[in-house]
């Protein structure tokens, strides 16, 4: 579809070109629509770190191809020390962002592929082309989750959505606003109201960006109007990403989510997640999580701007745990997982083996 072309054309969120990681700064968003290139790991790694790239797909994506570009770095004649190297390097970009589990996933997956090579040159080259896959695959991944997405969702509906899970937090496409895309591209009418997401503005400088860019109707709201709007009846639905599912359906996703989805249960609203299996982690139980603990300077200002006193305490963590009793469903690209969640989400796995 037309659409599908555009988005795939101009909103790539990174790409491999020539030995180089090519990505869109989403930290200069929306006032430029830069690309920048690596051939370094370590400049994915920063990358990744300040939020140049960011969303779970995307960083587990951009793992991948770091370790891809640590390969292609390294001076290795023999398996054994390449695999030191991207050892070391692994440990560096996973330490990056320690709360999405696409980014282990990415990693660990590429891993198994250089372990697996005979040689150096085998292991290099099957690590750039599984890296390459991965990215391809997680557009088609969001295009399928859309259309599983869509058919929950009527015409004229107006669907709020917390933080980014757009084209810019994945490869291509998107998570969350992959299923609006795809009702929208079903020819459901729809309207989108999306937070602004403090500290770091992700649905103001972000949703709002890639929205307004593909011709969708969306109104930006301050995170405290939430409550407001879904009072006066201005939303019919609520679609958030997600960068960690537990087993249990517990959803870990941008700060602020959790407060959105109490709001939403108390106004008999629907809750909706959508996110690739490779977002769930069926091992790990709640008090295992780690919460990313972000930088003071985030809250105490903006765009360089003072907002607060100096020396003031913040708590800024980047990331909330919304339970499932809050969830209405989690839409995968295996399907639908509905309460209780233990044994839907069980289900989605094995339809997949």
């Amino acid at each position: 579809m037309k659409s599908q072309t555009k988005i795939h054309s101009s909103l790539r969120t990174i790409e491999w070109k020539n030995n180089t990681v090519i990505m869109i700064d989403q930290t200069k968003l929306p006032n430029k629509l830069v690309y920048v290139k690596y051939t370094n790991y370590e400049d994915v790694a920063n990358a990744i770190r300040t939020l140049v790239v960011r969303g779970a797909p995307a960083i587990g994506v951009s793992g991948a191809f770091g370790l891809a570009l640590a390969a292609l770095q390294s001076k290795a004649k023999s398996k054994e020390n390449i695999i030191k190297d991207l050892e070391k390097a692994k440990k560096i970009l996973f330490e990056t962002r320690p709360t999405a589990v696409n980014l282990i996933w990415g990693l660990d997956k590429i891993m198994n592929v250089a372990k697996k090579g005979k040689d150096v040159s085998d292991i290099k080259e099957s690590m750039i082309q599984t890296a390459k896959k991965m990215a391809e695959d997680d557009i088609q991944t969001n295009m399928i989750m859309g259309k599983h997405g869509a058919k929950l969702f009527n015409n004229n509906d107006t669907i709020m959505t917390h933080c980014n899970a757009g084209a810019l937090a994945t490869v291509g496409y998107g998570t969350a606003l992959g299923v609006i895309r795809a009702t929208k591209e079903s020819g459901k009418m729809i309207k989108v109201i999306a937070t602004e997401t403090r500290p770091v503005m992700q649905g103001s400088r972000l949703t709002a960006f890639e929205l307004k860019h593909d011709g969708i109707d969306v109104s930006l709201i301050p995170d405290t109007a939430v409550g407001y709007a879904m009072t006066n009846g201005l939303v019919t639905k609520v679609i958030v990403g997600a960068d960690r599912i537990l087993r249990t359906g517990h959803v870990y996703n941008k700060i602020g989510t959790y407060q959105v989805a109490t709001m939403a249960k108390q106004h008999k609203i629907p809750f909706y997640v959508a996110a690739p299996l490779s977002t769930f982690d069926l091992k790990s139980n709640s008090e295992d999580v780690i919460i990313e603990q972000r930088k003071a300077s985030e809250v105490t200002g903006i765009a360089g701007k003072k907002t607060a006193p100096d020396d003031i305490n913040v708590i800024n963590p980047a990331f909330d745990m919304t339970p499932p009793e809050l969830i209405t469903g989690i839409i995968t690209e295996a399907g639908v997982a509905k309460p209780p969640f233990e044994e839907s989400i069980k289900k989605l796995f094995k339809s997949r083996l």
